[in-house]
């Protein structure tokens, strides 16, 4: 069977290198005669499955020695409410910029621990773009400023990230290993691994080493992040399937060219959909503003919502997968992570481009 082109929003699409090579693997790793997941946490295989994972991302990423990986559960949703706990403290207050309905939710977390502080939204202009500093509130004296760097539903990204004298916190679910980065700005990144890293079940956190042993979390050990960090990650037994996957998808990565090939592979693609957005006249029309375009998400509508359904359905039969728009806001939307090819996007640029051109044929067909 034909591969899909697959631009679901997440759980995403995985390099098909590392699906078959999983595949090779699964029955027997390494001539055990067990599965990575049958095998213990504490076993010498795993052992070396979680430190090489490690350590290939503290590479890729140029994650620097002041920082330490974490691997944990729950999803970017559970680290809403771990970031309050362990660093929002009693007569401090915690900066947040709304740019879509993932930072709205991790404010409201938030604001059941402690105080908060909107620091900007773009809410009112239907989240289309990232707020320019001249549109802040005063921020000083801030616990931290958390950001959401890309918005999967509403397709913005930031593209350079704010200088602030506030420990930074970012949630980078959707757009992490898509670019190089700067880590060290960072007090705090955190990402659920099911776009760009790998299948759901692991979330990685890269955390300021000093500002994490400075936090804590009295209510509960579990949810405190020195726990994790003094134990490497083992304190619980860790998704090992999902950090196996994840150290597979790395290591494909390395061989993308790292964050700077991939980037550079990622700009083409997301040039591919906007230049057929761009050119075809107002028949689809972009979501996000210019300049705060995703690299990761192309959200657009039609202008006949008739016609967008139609549109959603001839996709779906030439193969095209995850088109829909968020349930929340509906529309069109491409999520075009690292493992989607570049000729997939070309294929769905030539599509919408046939589209446009032969509506409203009643005999519609795209080669």
């Amino acid at each position: 069977m034909a591969r899909a082109l697959n631009f679901s929003a997440g759980p995403a699409a995985l390099p098909l290198e590392v699906l078959e090579r999983a595949q090779r693997e699964f029955s027997s790793y390494k001539e055990s005669g067990m599965s990575i997941m049958e095998m213990s946490h504490r076993g010498k295989h795993y052992n070396r499955v979680h430190s090489e994972a490690k350590n290939r991302l503290k590479r890729l990423l140029e994650v620097p020695d002041t920082h330490d990986i974490l691997f944990l559960q729950g999803g970017a949703s559970l680290q809403f409410s771990m970031v309050p706990m362990n660093f929002l403290h009693e007569g401090q207050t915690a900066g947040y910029i709304v740019t879509g309905s993932w930072a709205e939710k991790a404010l409201k977390e938030a604001q059941k621990i402690g105080r908060t502080k909107v620091i900007a939204s773009s809410k009112e202009k239907q989240f289309r773009s990232i707020p320019q500093r001249t549109e802040w509130t005063a921020h000083e004296g801030l616990a931290y400023l958390h950001i959401t760097s890309n918005n999967t539903i509403y397709g913005t990204q930031w593209h350079e990230f704010p200088e602030t004298d506030a420990r930074l916190v970012a949630d980078m679910s959707s757009d992490i290993l898509s670019r190089p980065l700067d880590i060290g700005k960072f007090g705090l990144i955190y990402a659920g691994a099911q776009k760009n890293l790998g299948p759901s079940g692991v979330t990685v956190v890269i955390a300021n080493k000093e500002w994490l042993a400075a936090g804590s979390c009295p209510q509960s050990k579990f949810l405190d992040y020195n726990t994790h960090a003094e134990a490497d990650s083992l304190y619980n037994t860790p998704p090992t399937f999902a950090i196996y996957m994840l150290g597979l998808v790395l290591e494909w990565a390395e061989k993308q060219g790292g964050t700077r090939g991939l980037e550079k592979k990622n700009r083409e693609k997301a040039a591919a959909l906007y230049d057929s957005i761009e050119r075809s006249g107002g028949f689809y029309i972009p979501h996000a503003e210019k300049g705060s375009e995703s690299q990761m998400n192309v959200t657009f509508t039609l202008a006949d919502k008739d016609l967008e359904t139609d549109f959603l359905a001839k996709a779906a039969e030439q193969g095209f997968i995850g088109l829909n728009g968020h349930r929340s806001i509906g529309g069109c939307r491409a999520s075009i992570y690292n493992a989607v090819p570049l000729e997939a996007c070309e294929k769905l640029a030539g599509f919408m481009n046939a589209y446009r051109k032969n509506h409203p044929a009643s005999t519609f067909s795209f080669q």
